[in-house]
């Protein structure tokens, strides 16, 4: 083996990750923040091994969704983001610590580990109302700490995704409807 083999190995990760982010429909930017690779090295790719296949993935434009409030908006979106937040946990996704988004948290392994949670998420909540980009948004936020922040149920303990700025009680979803 040649020092240079692993070079070759690493940009096949990086391909392998792009590749699995444009199955879950991720814009060029997503992709490009989180492999390194270049957007005509993106495009070029979905050329190359996605356009022609059967039940065609589609490529969205324009912005990555950006508002944080989103996952907070209703109770049902709410549980669920709090059930991707607790796969992101489980499976190290999540930094154990608040990060510089920008700098810290996107890389390859982080990206499988990303992909590996969305994907249980799609088996654990059918007809989920979280797309893959906002998934990518979600552990921005929660890895910055400030819009969003997990905390615990005060009723029953459950993981909740909360506001990071509210003063209110943090319930979830089931405890705090009515009986």
């Amino acid at each position: 083996m040649r020092i240079s083999d692993n070079r070759y190995s690493r940009d096949r990760l990086r391909l392998d990750l792009a590749l699995r982010f444009m199955r879950h429909e991720a814009r060029t930017h997503t992709i490009r923040k989180w492999t390194g690779l270049t957007d005509d090295r993106i495009r070029k790719l979905y050329r190359a091994y996605l356009e022609q296949t059967p039940g065609q993935v589609s490529r969205h434009r324009g912005k990555s969704p950006g508002q944080a409030c989103y996952f907070i908006r209703t109770p049902r979106v709410q549980q669920e983001s709090a059930v991707l937040a607790s796969l992101f946990c489980l499976l190290g996704a999540m930094p154990t610590h608040t990060v510089d988004v920008e700098s810290a948290l996107p890389g390859v392994a982080r990206g499988e580990r990303l992909c590996q949670a969305f994907e249980a998420y799609l088996m654990l909540v059918p007809g989920s109302q979280i797309s893959f980009e906002h998934a990518v948004l979600l552990i921005n936020e929660l890895a910055r700490g400030v819009e969003l922040r997990l905390g615990d149920c005060m009723n029953c303990g459950g993981l909740v995704v909360i506001d990071g700025l509210a003063l209110r009680d943090i319930r979830c979803a089931r405890c705090a409807e009515p009986s």
